[in-house]
């Protein structure tokens, strides 16, 4: 989440033929939910915006990776095979990671570093963040975060940017 802006759902529904290890990118092409009932269900992300394809850092690529191959490690003593429909983040057996665990593994992660206050989605604030600081384009923020408009990209994260005025101000002089 933090490496990449994704949603939990997004996360969730991703498969390993959305993920391109060698260009070092995935595609968010679904979102997994769980019901009230607790079915689980799988569909096309809401919007057009929503459906993308993401960067990773190479660092991102390389733990994929090695995430995947421990995936195939823990699976082959049982005989299951890991193909392009299976789910990156899964339980051992291949069945989806029930959503409500993933905040309680996350919560026991931030725990154990110290960290209180921080949810999961977060993470996904942070990646944003982060990228602004950097003086990334808001569009690519945008685009990578999935947002419908850079408007609403911009009217969240405009309070992490203070200065920009006075720093385009001097930039003015100087150009």
């Amino acid at each position: 989440a933090v490496y990449t802006g994704l949603r939990r759902s997004e996360l969730l529904g991703l498969r390993w033929k959305d993920v391109d290890l060698y260009l070092a990118t995935l595609s968010v092409t679904q979102v997994m939910h769980k019901l009230q009932g607790g079915r689980v269900v799988f569909m096309e992300p809401k919007t057009a915006y929503s459906r993308r394809q993401v960067a990773l850092t190479p660092d991102s690529a390389i733990n994929l990776r090695a995430h995947r191959e421990q995936q195939e490690q823990e699976r082959a003593p049982i005989g299951l095979a890991i193909d392009g429909d299976s789910l990156v983040f899964s339980r051992m057996d291949g069945t989806p990671l029930p959503p409500i665990t993933v905040n309680h593994a996350s919560g026991s992660m931030k725990r154990r570093a110290g960290i209180s206050g921080i949810r999961l989605h977060d993470l996904r604030h942070t990646h944003a963040t982060l990228l602004i600081k950097q003086g990334v384009d808001p569009k690519i923020v945008q685009e990578r975060l999935g947002h419908s408009s850079i408007a609403v990209t911009m009217d969240i994260y405009s309070r992490v940017m203070p200065g920009l005025q006075e720093a385009a101000a001097v930039g003015f002089d100087k150009g």
